[in-house]
């Protein structure tokens, strides 16, 4: 079964839902379960519901837009990505592959064409961890990694819980959460990579993801004037953090595979005053690795290096991991229809996994799940500049729609 998606329609779509919490450089701020992401979400469910579809939330805001099969007795085949962004996000990055899925529903019903499984068109909820941390927590417990409660009790900066922001959003659904089970799960997502564009291909055929993991880390110092306090008595506690950060860095980069990434993303000086010596400060590590041995000999280099740091400065380090997620490898038959698709369409496409992670993760430990990537310009993502281009989205849609197909006729 061959079917055309509408290229126009899906741009305008895009271009519809990045009107809805536009940044100030022409990217989107929907931060997670505020009123721009209902906005959003409202937006979707009016055009799934002008299509029949019928809407089914759960208990940590996943939405699950159906449309029914001709045997509705079978596990449905699933599709999407989210739709929260991050602060100065842009307007792809988890979008594309909600509206992509749009796309494939509705360019179904252009043709009357019914699978023989049902469809869920699927909205995960707080993918980008950017208000709610960790990121992908919604997916997460939907796949049983989190408990409901937990992931309900989760604060943001300003102490409202997920669970608050659930209920005043009004997207606290009560469709048990790890419902419904699905038969096969297509995530279509912007690379956010250079590789693609690099060497001049349409499609990524994800295979698996690269292992993550998420550091809390505090330095402890004494805070001190700066000009009567001699450098030898100091415990400066930034001063730690710098050769910490430095040291990590230093190690990354001598990892001739490319394959090792360490991220500061965030740094904080408690009471911070210029001149005042820092007396604590906090930080963020984000590791990652695409073996998970190495991704062990990593964190325990992270440890090392903290320690070491704390020493030469004098001051008390402290971390926590919050986060860590495994090395993911993809369900082998999805993998083959999303090459099949790319290959029928002519696409140039390589297999690849993915630095980043994705809902797909998650979801891949209860249902056969793959991805495909589609260049963005410059690899450029979480970013206002975010971009790729409406014949780059196209394909990717027309890929998913393919894939989709044939996983759900099967």
């Amino acid at each position: 079964m061959t079917l055309s998606i509408d290229a126009q329609r899906l741009w305008d779509s895009l271009m519809a839902m990045a009107e809805i919490g536009p940044s100030p450089n022409g990217g989107s701020h929907r931060l997670a379960l505020t009123e721009e992401d209902a906005a959003g979400r409202q937006l979707l469910i009016d055009w799934c519901q002008a299509l029949g579809c019928t809407l089914r939330v759960d208990g940590v805001g996943n939405m699950f837009l159906r449309r029914a099969g001709k045997r509705d007795d079978l596990d449905p085949i699933g599709i999407g990505s989210h739709l929260d962004t991050q602060p100065k996000g842009g307007r792809f990055d988890g979008v594309l592959g909600v509206l992509a899925g749009l796309e494939a529903l509705r360019t179904l019903d252009d043709h009357g064409v019914v699978t023989e499984r049902p469809l869920e068109l699927v909205v995960w909820s707080n993918e980008e961890g950017s208000r709610f941390a960790p990121a992908m927590v919604a997916s997460g417990t939907y796949a049983g990694v989190f408990s409901v409660e937990s992931t309900l009790a989760r604060r943001d900066r300003d102490g409202v819980s997920l669970g608050e922001a659930l209920a005043a959003t009004g997207f606290k659904g009560d469709l048990a959460v790890g419902e419904p089970r699905l038969a096969g799960f297509l995530e279509l997502h912007i690379e956010q990579g250079p590789v693609l564009e690099e060497n001049h291909e349409a499609i990524g055929v994800v295979t698996g993801v690269q292992g993550m993991r998420w550091f809390d880390v505090t330095l402890r110092g004494q805070s001190s004037h700066a000009g009567p306090t001699p450098m030898r008595y100091r415990r400066d506690a930034l001063a730690a953090a710098a050769r910490f950060i430095d040291r990590l860095q230093a190690h990354a980069l001598a990892d001739p595979s490319g394959d090792t990434k360490v991220t500061c993303g965030t740094l904080e000086i408690d009471a911070a005053s210029r001149n005042v010596v820092p007396g604590e400060v906090s930080l963020t590590i984000d590791l990652r690795h695409i073996d998970e041995a190495e991704l062990d000999a990593l964190e325990a280099r992270f440890e090392k290096e903290l320690a070491a740091a704390g020493e030469a400065f004098g001051v008390t380090p402290h971390s926590e991991r919050i986060w860590a997620s495994p090395v993911v490898a993809f369900d082998a038959a999805c993998i083959d229809a999303v090459e099949a698709a790319a290959k029928a369409r002519e696409l140039p496409y390589r297999r690849m996994l993915s630095g980043a992670g994705h809902d797909a993760v998650y979801v891949s430990r209860v249902a056969p799940t793959a991805m495909i990537f589609i260049p963005c310009r410059d690899g450029i993502s979480h970013n206002e500049a975010e971009y790729s281009s409406p014949e780059q989205c196209a394909e990717g849609a027309q890929v998913l729609c393919d894939a989709l197909i044939e996983l759900a006729n099967r």
